[in-house]
């Protein structure tokens, strides 16, 4: 409880220090996806992942931490539901968290899809995609062409995952 309440009040602080505002600026440019495209994270293995080199395939974008509950519970679903869709689909995972605590689970818990760590970062990005709660976890379809065709604020069950499957093949 602690813990959280630590990450909630830093989080707080980064917002008020002016840490949206680049985010905000990309919105304003009038692609809601171009702060997704323009985000670079730190990859828990070490790198970077530049999601602009994403832009133009369907993908699953989903906003995860390692102290929430239902993010950690649905990640074995999203993993495979991105082996299965594999040619149809790329699956990222943004970590809302500090990298070794990702590292450290994804050692435990390893998954076959890209993550990124955004730290307190991700917070903003997810409210810019269209979660102005900044709640996790926090799913956004986006077909190739652009569209965002889903988005979906808590725990992302197979129900959704299949309808989002059909919503690409249409």
């Amino acid at each position: 409880m602690q813990r959280r309440h630590t990450l909630y009040l830093a989080a707080a602080a980064w917002i008020g220090a002016g840490g949206a505002l680049p985010l905000r600026a990309a919105w304003a440019a009038g692609d809601p996806l171009a702060a997704l495209w323009s985000a670079r994270l730190a990859r828990p293995q070490g790198g970077e992942l530049p999601l602009g080199g994403l832009n133009g395939k369907a993908l699953l974008v989903n906003f995860w931490a390692t102290w929430c509950a239902p993010c950690v519970k649905e990640l074995p679903l999203l993993d495979r539901f991105a082996r299965e869709q594999a040619a149809r689909l790329r699956v990222v995972g943004i970590a809302v968290d500090r990298a070794e605590a990702v590292q450290a689970f994804l050692r435990k818990t390893p998954v076959g899809f890209e993550v990124g760590v955004a730290g307190f970062a991700g917070v903003n990005l997810a409210r810019e995609l269209g979660n102005p709660q900044g709640g996790l976890p926090f799913t956004l379809l986006v077909h190739a062409d652009g569209r965002v065709l889903a988005r979906k604020l808590g725990e992302t069950h197979a129900e959704d995952l299949s309808a989002w499957a059909k919503q690409l093949r249409s």
